[in-house]
């Protein structure tokens, strides 16, 4: 990522006549757009589309990316003031390089808990999230030992501070919501975990942050 929040795609090789990018280079002249493979881990990958190449930089042998037609029109029509940014230009390319890292995370926040919610086991990918343990407003960076792969009812859960997870990995449920009489949801889907362990990555290096957990649990704890 350039300091002026657009990507940027290395060259194949160190040759600018390489057949991939002279291929590369004829796309950007047709402001074709293309398809960016970004690496999740070994061996798979997260497809972006559409993006579009804007400039080169054969002195870094390298291409500009546009992640989004916004980017892709402003790269062309801001040459001559590009820096500084303008307020507005730089939260909406801000919020784009956001979302790429949050794309990325979550894929990567899944793939390391085996695509199931690390509190239900749910295993629908579609309705799984990567819940950070410290927020990215508050610092968090987006990298699998700062999140939990949970559905989208405890990660809201989580965020509200109704749900705790330990620096030993056992839920805790809040106190008053232990208390409550409701349905089956509150019983089975709140109450019912309470005490009970989440789910782990394979791979240590991949667990939770029990120093983030630590940070997070005495939040969830000032809310009881």
């Amino acid at each position: 990522m350039g300091a002026d929040a657009y990507p940027r795609y290395k060259w194949r090789g160190s040759n600018p006549r390489a057949w991939d990018n002279i291929a590369l280079r004829r796309a950007m002249e047709l402001r074709k757009p293309l398809a960016w493979f970004v690496g999740v881990s070994p061996g798979v990958y997260d497809p972006i589309f559409p993006v579009w190449l804007v400039d080169e930089e054969p002195s870094e042998q390298q291409f500009v990316v546009a992640l989004d037609d916004l980017m892709r029109d402003q790269w062309r029509s801001d040459l001559s003031t590009r820096t500084p940014f303008d307020p507005v230009r730089r939260y909406a390319l801000a919020t784009v390089r956001v979302r790429l890292h949050q794309r990325v995370f979550r894929d990567k926040v899944l793939l390391a808990y085996d695509s199931q919610c690390a509190l239900c086991r749910l295993r629908h990918r579609a309705l799984l999230d990567a819940a950070h343990i410290k927020e990215d407003t508050a610092g968090g960076q987006p990298i699998v030992p700062n999140g939990v792969a949970m559905c989208a009812i405890h990660h809201r859960a989580f965020d509200a501070d109704v749900l705790g997870i330990r620096p030993d990995y056992v839920i805790e449920i809040r106190a008053d919501v232990l208390a409550e009489q409701d349905g089956p949801t509150l019983r089975h889907a709140l109450q019912g975990l309470h005490h009970e362990l989440i789910v782990l990555p394979r791979r240590r290096a991949e667990r939770p942050s029990d120093v983030l957990l630590e940070e997070r649990y005495e939040r969830f704890r000032a809310a009881g």
